[in-house]
């Protein structure tokens, strides 16, 4: 535990920052599971306006530091795979 009014103070800081980066980690599932639903229902439209607000939402996730831009990177591009196969059956 700390002791120190410097390492409690940081101690505080990261478990704010946790819960904040948790809460950004399980919306950016959720949004991710919204595309994969539209992709199984073969709507096209509806895949495609969630795939563009998972996009912006990993892009943020990945500029703040949640995620590492490789792994938001790769997670768009397999949504985006997915999305394209839809459109173009």
């Amino acid at each position: 535990m700390a002791t120190h009014k410097s390492a409690i103070k940081r101690q505080k800081q990261a478990e704010k920052k946790h819960e904040i980066n948790k809460s950004v980690k399980s919306m950016l599932k959720t949004m991710a599971k919204k595309v994969e639903q539209a992709v199984e229902a073969k709507n096209a439209a509806g895949a495609k306006e969630a795939m563009v607000k998972a996009m912006k939402a990993y892009d943020k996730a990945a500029s703040a530091g949640i995620l590492h831009k490789s792994t938001a990177s790769r997670k768009i591009s397999r949504l985006s795979t997915k999305v394209g196969k839809i459109g173009a059956a």
